[in-house]
């Protein structure tokens, strides 16, 4: 998909990896539980659209994440597409256990840049939660990569500001820890486009052979604002969830996260290059409302593509017929 000519973007053709999230950032704040079934066949949909990475599921407890309590079942029975990569949160140990015991090629490891997040979300001081992700990366090495989210990493619902020299030391400590990548999550859409560059600026340089990723919710409809912000700093990883889907139950305020089509979208539309199959990526969009059982925010799968073209009105000859008489009309006078 192409809509402008690349002469006049300066994105024109740069790469961007879109990585989903809905399928566990999504699902684990709904109130039911999507049939394992539903959900094979939607990780294989997304497997055949282009995206980098489809995180699939967590593996926590079935207690405290019922709508997700099918982690090894699913995790086993999806078909693995080459060139993408299938990721699962991992809480704990325990949970890192069963992950590889499924064979998951990417573990998502998540620590709070806030105390108090961090308390309320894993029921562990940050100290604590370093020391366990710090025996999960050596238990994985050689098995799976290791990618660490530092969520509330633009701002806490319970504490505010989050300074940014705190983000940046946990992410150096994770480096030397030996993660793969890094991500940085605006929990409960918090951040601005001004605060991303702001936090952002360097950080490819500063860890260079990390994968870097940002993440946003849109709480305040600055999802897609902040995603620019992050290109702009030379980023060009996203995470972003089908539809809009998502939210936290453990971050008061947090609702959906940046729209996986929509942003899609955006970066198509300004010349880059997602590798995304947009039409194949909104079909998977439109039969979320039926399997979630309510409505998404995502708009493209609403409004269509920009490019989308509706036929001229009927009488749109007539229209122009009298609109040339009354100039007629005027110079006669």
């Amino acid at each position: 998909m192409s809509y402008i000519p690349a002469s006049n973007s300066r994105f024109a053709g740069k790469k961007i990896h879109i990585h989903d999230v809905a399928m566990r950032d999504g699902l684990q704040i709904e109130p039911i539980f999507v049939p394992t079934e539903q959900k094979i066949e939607m990780v294989n949909a997304l497997s055949r659209t282009g995206l980098k990475k489809i995180e699939v599921t967590s593996f926590t407890s079935p207690k405290a994440i019922p709508a997700l309590r099918d982690a090894e079942e699913l995790m086993k029975a999806i078909d693995r597409v080459t060139g993408v990569t299938y990721v699962a949160l991992i809480p704990n140990m325990k949970g890192a256990e069963r992950a590889l015991s499924c064979a998951v090629d990417e573990l998502n490891l998540v620590l709070s840049a806030s105390e108090t997040h961090n308390l309320a979300n894993t029921r562990m001081t940050r100290e604590q939660s370093k020391r366990i992700h710090a025996e999960i990366i050596k238990a994985a090495k050689g098995k799976a990569a290791v990618n660490i989210s530092i969520s509330t990493a633009f701002g806490c619902p319970m504490e505010g500001d989050v300074p940014a020299n705190d983000v940046l030391a946990l992410g150096d400590w994770f480096v030397e820890q030996g993660a793969t990548g890094i991500t940085l999550c605006d929990t409960t859409g918090m951040a601005n486009p001004g605060q991303v560059e702001q936090i952002c600026e360097g950080l490819i340089d500063r860890w260079r052979d990390i994968e870097l990723t940002l993440h946003f919710h849109n709480t305040r409809a600055m999802g897609l604002a902040n995603a620019l912000a992050g290109l702009n700093c030379g980023i060009t990883r996203f995470d972003a969830a089908l539809g809009g889907l998502g939210g936290c139950p453990y971050a008061p305020g947090a609702t959906g996260n940046v729209c996986t089509e929509d942003l899609v979208h955006m970066f198509e539309t300004m010349g880059c290059d997602t590798g995304v199959d947009l039409d194949a990526l909104i079909a998977c969009s439109l039969r979320l409302p039926e399997m979630v059982g309510h409505d998404c925010p995502g708009q493209v799968a609403k409004a269509g593509k920009s490019d989308r073209r509706y036929p001229a009105p009927a009488d749109l000859e007539e229209i122009r017929s009298r609109a040339q008489a009354r100039d007629l009309a005027d110079s006669a006078a």
